[in-house]
C-alpha cells in the first residue's frame, strides 16, 4: 500500500494549475446514461474515483474512452440497469446514476453507496425527491430498487437538517429533464457544481433554469442529444493549494482558481493574514490567475461551515491544519457533517492542541508541528495531514495514499513541483511503522517574525 513521506520545512514557491472538478465530473459522466449519443468531457481530472465512474459506466451499457484529460462516452446498450456494490461501495457519488437510468430506463437497481466514512449521510432526500416525480422505491438485498412509466413532473422540497442536497439535487434534476411536464426543485442546492450539470445538460437539450439558485425550474423533454462540456475548476482543489502555500509561508501563482466559488474561504484566510490576488482583473473570476501570499504571523478565527455559499465542509480539515500555527485560540464548527472530524487525533499526533467538544474543535496554536507517522482516514482529513506535513519539523510519514487518490492528481508531483519534499513510497518502507526521523532543524515558518 502507498504511503507519502514528506519532510518538512520548504517553502512553496512557483506556479501551478487546478484540475477540473471531481465533485462536478462524476455527476457529469451519470448524465451519459440520459442519452445514446455521444459527449465529451474536457478537463476531466485522472482519480480513482473517475476511473471507478468509467467502469460503473461501462458495466450499464456506456462505453467511455479517455484521452488525456478528455473522456468521450456514449450509451450502446441500454439492457443494463445495476449499480454492482463492488463498484458502488468505493465512493459515494455512484449514487448519481440512479436518477438518469431511472429517467430513461424505467427501472434501476442500486447499492447503497459508499464513500468517506465520516458519520451518517443518508440518501432518503434523494429517494424523496424521486419518488415525488413518480417512482416506486424499495430496499432488497441492501440495493435501492427504482421503477416508473415515465416521470411525472412535480414541485420537491429538497431541504435536510443539515440544509440542501448537492447528490440529491444533481440526481432529481437529471431525472427531471426527461419527467413529462415542469419540475420545481425547492431548496436546491446552490453549489457551482450544480450548475455546471445544468449548463451541461441544457446544451444536450434539456430545459433548466434557476439551477445555482434555491429554486430550480425544468421543463421535461421527450429526449436528450450529444454536447461537449469543459469541465469547471476544482474548488476544493484550489482552496487546498491556497491553503498549502500559507502553511508554508509561500508564494504561489495558481491558474484556473475559482475565485467567485471560494469567496468564503478567501475571507477567511484574509482574516488569518493569508492574501489572494487576482493577477488579471480582465479574466473572469471563475476562473483565473491568482497569487497567493501570507503573512507570517497567522491570526486565529472563528469560522462554521455551511452550505454553498458559505464556507465548505470539504476544506474544513485542511484550515484546521493551518490554523494549528496561528497566534491564539480558533474555534471551528462543523454544520454540515458534525461527526467530520477524524483528522483531529492525527494532527494531534504532531503536536497540534486541539480540543473537540461535539460539532465544534479549539485549536490552540503552537510554536511549531512535529514529524509524525499518522494515517490517512478519509479524502479531506488526508489532505490536512500532507499540509500538516509541509511544515512541519522533520518527517511524517501519511499512510494510506489511495484516499488522497480519490481527489488530487498526482498529488506529490504537483508540490513537489512547488519545492516540497515529498514522496511516494510502499509503506512496508517504513520499519514498524515508524520514520527515521530528521533530527537537524528545520528552519520554522510562518510562525515566526524574521
Amino acid at each position: 500500500m502507498d504511503a507519502f513521506s514528506i519532510q518538512g520545512g520548504q517553502r512553496l514557491t512557483g506556479h501551478i494549475s487546478v484540475d477540473g472538478s471531481k465533485n462536478a465530473a462524476l455527476p457529469l459522466l451519470a448524465t451519459s446514461l440520459l442519452t445514446d449519443e455521444p459527449i465529451q468531457f474536457n478537463d476531466v481530472p485522472e482519480l480513482s474515483d473517475i476511473e471507478n465512474m468509467m467502469h460503473l459506466l461501462n458495466e450499464l451499457g456506456c462505453t467511455s474512452k479517455r484521452s488525456g484529460d478528455r473522456i468521450e462516452t456514449q450509451t450502446t446498450d441500454m439492457s443494463q440497469s445495476h449499480a454492482r456494490y463492488d463498484i458502488v461501495r468505493t465512493m459515494r457519488a455512484s449514487v448519481c446514476v440512479l436518477g438518469p437510468l431511472l429517467a430513461k430506463r424505467g427501472k434501476v437497481r442500486v447499492s447503497m453507496p459508499g464513500g468517506c466514512s465520516f458519520g451518517d449521510r443518508p440518501i432518503n432526500l434523494h429517494l424523496r425527491g424521486l419518488e415525488a416525480l413518480g417512482a416506486k422505491i424499495h430496499l432488497e438485498g441492501g440495493d435501492i430498487v427504482a421503477r416508473c412509466d415515465r416521470l411525472q413532473g412535480a414541485t420537491i422540497f429538497l431541504g435536510g437538517p443539515f440544509g440542501s442536497t448537492v447528490l440529491g439535487t444533481a440526481n432529481v434534476m437529471s431525472a427531471a429533464t426527461l419527467a413529462q411536464g415542469k419540475t420545481i426543485i425547492e431548496s436546491a442546492a446552490c453549489e457551482p457544481e450544480i450548475a455546471d450539470i445544468a449548463k451541461l445538460l441544457n446544451a444536450m437539450g434539456a430545459k433548466i433554469s434557476g439551477a445555482g439558485t434555491p429554486r430550480i425550474t425544468i421543463e421535461g423533454v421527450d429526449e436528450l442529444g450529444g454536447a461537449t462540456h469543459t469541465v469547471m475548476p476544482d474548488r476544493i482543489v484550489a482552496g487546498t493549494w491556497a491553503i498549502a502555500t500559507a502553511m508554508t509561508n509561500g508564494d504561489v501563482l495558481i491558474d484556473r482558481f475559482p475565485l467567485d466559488h471560494l469567496l468564503a474561504v478567501t475571507d477567511i484566510l484574509s482574516s488569518v493574514g493569508v492574501h489572494v490576488h487576482q493577477t488579471d482583473l480582465s479574466q473572469e473570476a471563475t476562473s483565473c490567475t491568482v497569487q497567493v501570499l501570507s503573512e507570517r504571523n497567522l491570526k486565529p478565527v472563528m469560522f462554521t461551515t455551511q452550505p454553498y455559499p458559505g464556507f465548505p465542509t470539504d476544506l474544513q480539515a485542511q484550515m484546521m491544519a493551518l490554523l494549528c500555527l496561528s497566534k491564539g485560540n480558533s474555534i471551528i464548527t462543523e454544520k454540515i457533517y458534525p461527526e467530520r472530524f477524524m483528522h483531529v487525533p492525527e494532527l494531534s499526533r504532531m503536536g497540534a492542541r486541539l480540543v473537540k467538544q461535539g460539532s465544534t474543535v479549539m485549536v490552540q496554536g503552537v510554536d511549531c508541528l512535529i514529524g509524525a507517522p499518522v494515517m490517512a482516514s478519509d479524502l479531506r482529513a488526508s489532505a490536512s495531514l500532507i499540509i500538516a506535513g509541509l511544515a512541519a519539523e522533520g518527517e511524517t510519514i501519511v499512510s494510506r495514499a489511495y484516499h488522497l487518490d480519490r481527489g488530487y492528481a498526482k498529488m506529490e508531483e504537483t508540490l513537489s513541483s512547488l519545492g516540497a519534499n515529498i514522496k511516494r513510497i510502499d509503506d512496508t518502507q517504513v520499519v514498524e511503522g515508524l520514520p527515521v526521523v530528521n533530527t537537524l532543524s528545520t528552519k520554522k515558518l510562518v510562525q515566526t517574525d524574521s
